[in-house]
């Protein structure tokens, strides 16, 4: 994540990753139950917790604001969306999302797909994510083929197909704050 967090500051945006994990970050440890993991991290309560982040971003910096996350920080990223807070969200390999998350929706959004996945990342929630809930707003939906839940930030870099499909997820994400944020 780090990784994208320092690409997307290098195209020329100011980037905070605020720790919203409280130093728990979900691992993959087969240990650690995902439903109580996502329960006590969660992505609603880290909206309203963003707050006064976005709050002084606007006032100190003057930003306009966007949002690009990855599996959990969909459902972070669609909340923060159902307010004013933010221009345009990007979100890749989205989890714990469904069609009434996007009906409050406010501003263009991306969702970036993967077409293997796992049971806790249902293939049905992307391809009702592209369907356009909300015709006010712009969106744009895309499932990459041949790709599992979190290609977009945590690929093998030695595999040069997952480095050239995370490589194109991430010049979506930046033409599309090109185009909703300058």
């Amino acid at each position: 994540m780090w990784q994208v967090a320092d690409k997307v500051g290098e195209a020329g945006y100011y980037v905070v990753v605020p720790d919203f994990f409280n130093g728990q970050p979900y691992t993959g440890d087969p240990s650690v139950n995902i439903t109580q993991w996502i329960e006590d991290h969660s992505p609603v309560k880290a909206a309203q917790d963003a707050k006064p982040i976005f709050a002084t971003l606007k006032k100190k910096r003057k930003h306009i604001l966007g949002v690009g996350v990855y599996c959990w920080g969909g459902k972070f990223a669609v909340e923060i969306a159902k307010t004013n807070d933010v221009k345009a969200i990007v979100i890749s390999h989205p989890s714990s999302l469904n069609v009434d998350d996007m009906r409050e929706v406010k501003c263009p959004i991306e969702i970036l797909g993967a077409l293997r996945m796992t049971q806790l990342h249902h293939k049905s929630s992307y391809i009702s994510l592209c369907v356009p809930l909300v015709k006010e707003i712009p969106y744009y939906g895309k499932i990459f083929p041949g790709v599992a839940h979190g290609f977009a930030c945590r690929y093998n870099t030695s595999d040069p197909f997952a480095v050239k499909t995370a490589g194109q997820a991430l010049a979506l994400m930046l033409e599309w704050f090109e185009k909703y944020l300058k």
